[in-house]
């Protein structure tokens, strides 16, 4: 008794791959076999390249976001004194940082001192956000204490302020000049309040990465911050940074109760909230749209399948009367189908890698050709177009791309295995 062969053995194989290198005068389909191959290599391409800038600004953007703001904002509500005034400042902040910084999960809590001023140097002005913060404090933060990017030396934090690498441009600054903050609300005399200029040496220059930081904030010493904003003895707020930013939502509840009955909390992802699930919404759509554009690239294996099917009739016809199976011949041109897939999603991978790891110097280049210009940080809010390359990235569009590439080639498949040899050779 005739043993069958195993499904995929090698005469299958053979078959198929004769069936792909035949020329087109042997009734190959050899340029629709490009065309198909090319078509999936860029639609891979394309969805992992946008896969990965996906990921490198949403994680660019919340580095950004956790490297220069407070994890958790903890403030006062709003309290009427005798003399009828509303006032929402933290008068026993250095117990309240205590009683906060206790808390498990929670690395660190300094206390703020926050306003907004006229900064003014060299002829120019620009409105500014003052943060007053204790020297250590500052030299915690990872965005504002990083020697890389930051000029100047921030351990001379307490001789002046550090500002922005945005404020010192628009102003023409740079570390030893002097910067001039103008503040409407300063001393209190009797004909009302008249504003208070005071001048400050720049003795740090940073820059956060964010455009909308480095172009308006400014750190003043906290003892500073409170005299300039008269919050004598008082804080306006506790900044709080955490261990688990991701996992915030879990740290509020123990922090208000640390923090005491008029406390409030407001999170990094309540301030960026919005803007995250707009990220979040965009990417399923660009998915969505990529994947379609997979599906129409993998069409052209159907394409060319059904060409090959139609060349290779009185082959299939020759091979079923010499004891070939259906299932045989439905793997044979399976074969030819998936081999296409499987090249150009390789072929694809490895485009989408190169260009997701050589991003800045392909980017640079387009910035030269268009004539600069190309990226604008004021709109982006980030200096550069970043790139993450995640495995889970990769492996998402290997999968549609050969799930996609087997699915549509097993119906011209079927096609062929179930031609009928005697219709085959009828006319041969």
């Amino acid at each position: 008794m005739a043993q069958t062969p195993p499904p995929f053995a090698p005469f299958e194989w053979m078959i198929a791959w004769r069936y792909l290198r035949a020329r087109r005068a042997e009734g190959g389909v050899s340029v629709m076999t490009w065309i198909s191959l090319i078509g999936i290599t860029l639609a891979v391409f394309a969805l992992i390249a946008t896969l990965a800038v996906r990921s490198g600004f949403r994680a660019e953007f919340v580095d950004t976001i956790l490297g220069a703001n407070a994890h958790v904002t903890v403030y006062y509500s709003a309290q009427t004194d005798d003399a009828g005034r509303v006032s929402r400042t933290i008068p026993d902040y250095a117990e309240l940082a205590e009683r906060v910084a206790a808390v498990p999960g929670v690395t660190r809590a300094a206390p703020l001192v926050k306003g907004q001023v006229m900064a003014t140097a060299n002829s120019r002005n620009a409105g500014v956000e003052v943060f007053g913060i204790a020297a250590d404090d500052l030299a915690t933060i990872p965005r504002i204490a990083d020697p890389e990017t930051a000029l100047g030396d921030i351990g001379r934090f307490g001789d002046g302020i550090a500002i922005g690498s945005g404020v010192a441009r628009e102003l023409g600054l740079g570390v030893g000049d002097t910067l001039k903050l103008i503040s409407p609300d300063g001393v209190r005399t009797a004909f009302g309040t008249s504003p208070r200029v005071k001048a400050y040496e720049v003795v740090y220059v940073f820059t956060a990465g964010r455009y909308d930081i480095d172009r308006t904030r400014v750190y003043m010493p906290f003892e500073e911050a409170q005299l300039y904003f008269n919050r004598d003895g008082a804080a306006d707020e506790i900044e709080v940074m955490v261990a688990d930013p991701d996992a915030v939502e879990n740290m509020t509840l123990p922090i208000v109760q640390a923090a005491g009955q008029r406390a409030l909390v407001w999170t990094w992802q309540d301030a960026s909230g919005g803007f995250l699930r707009a990220l979040e919404i965009e990417d399923n759509v660009m998915f969505i749209i990529l994947s379609i554009l997979v599906l129409i690239a993998a069409m052209n294996i159907v394409s060319g399948l059904i060409m090959l099917v139609k060349n290779k009739g009185r082959d299939i016809g020759i091979l079923r009367t010499m004891g070939l199976t259906e299932g045989s011949v439905l793997r044979v041109f399976f074969i030819c189908g998936a081999f296409t897939g499987i090249l150009g999603t390789i072929a694809g991978v490895v485009l989408g890698c190169l260009f997701a790891l050589y991003i800045d110097p392909i980017f640079s280049f387009v910035n030269y050709v268009a004539g600069g210009g190309v990226w604008d940080p004021a709109v982006r809010g980030i200096y550069q177009l970043p790139a993450k390359l995640q495995l889970g990235d990769v492996l998402s569009a290997v999968a549609l791309s050969l799930g996609l590439s087997f699915i549509v080639t097993i119906f011209p498949a079927r096609r062929a295995a179930r031609m009928n040899p005697v219709e085959a050779l009828r006319y041969e």
